[in-house]
């Protein structure tokens, strides 16, 4: 019957079925004003996103800053840093998630194209208006404060001092799998459909997921994990050690984001066995 019959201990069991993939190429999607609202929003949420995020890291540097009578034990610290990201993304997200997808980050919707839950069309001008977003975000940020910007590194990610570059890559493809595979699992409709006694806030897993990726590798990479608030912030800060390991903040993200589709998919979703079991079906009759 094509049904996935989910039992879960008092409560009832629901049918579910697989929502069809996206096609690879949608010409009719050029048509629909919802695709530019789409598009739109994502501009607007990267905008806002490193808007919010670089001034925190400017201002946390120049709060420590001890040639301006700074204080090295004041500001917002690493922690409060983590915690402007992560808020951020799960505000936006949490904003966005019905017109968009809420995705903000060219990984995440690189991820879900693997997947086929975005057409190719529909994931090029993601990314684009992404980077575009990112890009005014923190031209914004440079415009009201340039001296600040300029002086404490423009949010830009570098890789730390007395770090590879093989280590920076992996914390960048650790990192951004751990953000996909959370985006993966809190979106995913058919545990929606099974755990609907259990309901689940999408954007708070999501936002705890940038947090938590954030306290562990600010001290290596600065934390990428999304290449247009790494391109945006290069762009705008444009100092050579921006660009030097600049790479490292878009392969990495694109193979973590990569991992967690595949495995996501014919892993925990057991496309791969679905598929067999479905051609075996298909050749008995």
């Amino acid at each position: 019957m094509g049904k996935d019959i989910e039992v879960g201990g008092e409560f009832s069991a629901k049918d579910y079925h697989d929502p069809p993939p996206a096609p690879l190429i949608d010409a009719e999607e050029l048509t629909q004003w919802s695709l530019y609202r789409a598009i739109i929003a994502e501009f607007i949420a990267t905008l806002l996103f490193l808007y919010i995020t670089v001034l925190t890291v400017i201002g946390y540097k120049s709060q420590i800053d001890t040639t301006k009578n700074g204080d090295q034990c004041g500001g917002v610290g690493i922690l409060g840093i983590a915690w402007a990201f992560g808020g951020m993304i799960f505000v936006l997200v949490y904003c966005t998630a019905g017109i968009s997808g809420g995705h903000i980050n060219p990984a995440v919707t690189f991820g879900l194209f693997l997947a086929r839950k975005v057409s190719l069309v529909r994931a090029i001008l993601y990314m684009v208006a992404q980077c575009l977003g990112a890009i005014c975000g923190c031209g914004l940020v440079k415009a009201f404060q340039k001296s600040y910007y300029t002086n404490y590194g423009g949010g830009a990610n570098e890789l730390a001092t007395g770090f590879s570059k093989g280590t920076g890559l992996g914390a960048e493809i650790i990192g951004t799998f751990v953000l996909v595979y959370t985006v993966f699992s809190a979106t995913d409709p058919k545990r929606n459909a099974r755990d609907s006694h259990v309901p689940v806030l999408a954007p708070l897993p999501i936002g705890f997921a940038v947090f938590m990726v954030h306290l562990a590798t600010i001290p290596i990479t600065g934390t990428g994990i999304n290449p247009a608030r790494s391109f945006g912030a290069a762009v705008i800060y444009n100092k050579d050690k921006a660009w030097d390991d600049h790479w490292i903040f878009w392969v990495g993200p694109f193979i973590g984001a990569a991992i967690a589709a595949l495995y996501h998919q014919y892993v925990l979703r057991a496309a791969a066995v679905k598929a067999l079991g479905s051609f075996r079906s298909s050749s008995n009759i």
